[in-house]
């Protein structure tokens, strides 16, 4: 039935609020956990992406996401708020998602791991030409201890011109864990475009990354993009932390005891 609901791609490069690869990770039964998202374009595409739509060049963008631990295998989320300082438009809000991952239970500890994840967004008008867009996330990847390989082969929709518009958007992360504290990465970010009408390689958009993840009580990872294709933005820089909350009563659903 969720899939029902994945229709059709927006054809514009939207801003983003994350930036970040699924590794189907999610937290513990009961655990709150909150993430920040941060990203910042020093040099970036200085024309709107759609009429009256955020300028990527100069802007912050970010927002807070509230996770829940349901179950081993499911965690739900909320982005509130999302938003944008730019050089034209100031400091915006540009609305909320919310957000089901399905996974493979304690995922660090199996070579193979895998997962869904489900997005519905809330968009305002200057952050999407459409105002309920969502995202299908599937998640594969191999722990190869030290090293991680991770494909995330996401498909953005907006709801409109069916399933064949539906936009190939994936992402992928190499990395090296030099001990349990630090790691290292690549990471790339693709906008390809409607699955039966790739945008021709001049207009795609791909950006490659190198980060670095520090694990503790707040988790932290940091990251430098580049942009590959005129498509692009040049430089992109992006910081979140991430931090258990506290622990409540977790909810008795779906066969969890």
């Amino acid at each position: 039935m969720v899939f029902a609901l994945a229709l059709a791609a927006s054809a514009t490069f939207a801003q983003t609020d994350e930036i970040q690869v699924y590794d189907a990770s999610i937290a513990a039964p009961g655990v709150v956990n909150l993430t920040w998202h941060n990203n910042y374009t020093p040099d970036g595409r200085t024309l709107p992406s759609f009429p009256g739509a955020v300028i990527p060049d100069k802007s912050w963008n970010g927002g807070l996401e509230w996770a829940y631990g349901v179950t081993p295998w499911l965690e739900a989320g909320l982005y509130l708020p999302l938003y944008s300082v730019s050089k034209d438009k100031g400091m915006t809000y540009n609305g909320s998602k919310l957000r089901l991952l399905f996974v493979r239970p304690h995922a660090d500890d199996h070579t193979f791991f895998y997962g869904m994840n489900f997005e519905f967004s809330f968009n305002q008008s200057q952050w999407d030409p459409n105002q309920y867009t969502s995202e299908i996330r599937p998640i594969i990847g191999l722990h190869l201890h030290p090293w991680d390989f991770i494909f995330n082969p996401i498909l953005d929709n907006s709801y409109r011109g069916g399933v064949k518009s539906l936009d190939f958007a994936p992402s992928t992360r190499i990395a090296y864990h030099v001990n349990g504290d630090w790691a290292i990465a690549v990471e790339e970010y693709d906008d390809i475009g409607p699955l039966r009408n790739f945008y021709k390689s001049s207009d795609q958009f791909h950006e490659l990354w190198a980060t670095f993840d520090h694990y503790a009580k707040t988790d932290i990872e940091a990251g430098i993009g580049f942009g590959l294709t005129p498509g692009s933005d040049a430089v992109t820089l992006k910081l979140m932390f991430s931090r258990d909350l506290f622990t409540m009563p977790h909810l008795h659903c779906c066969g969890n005891k």
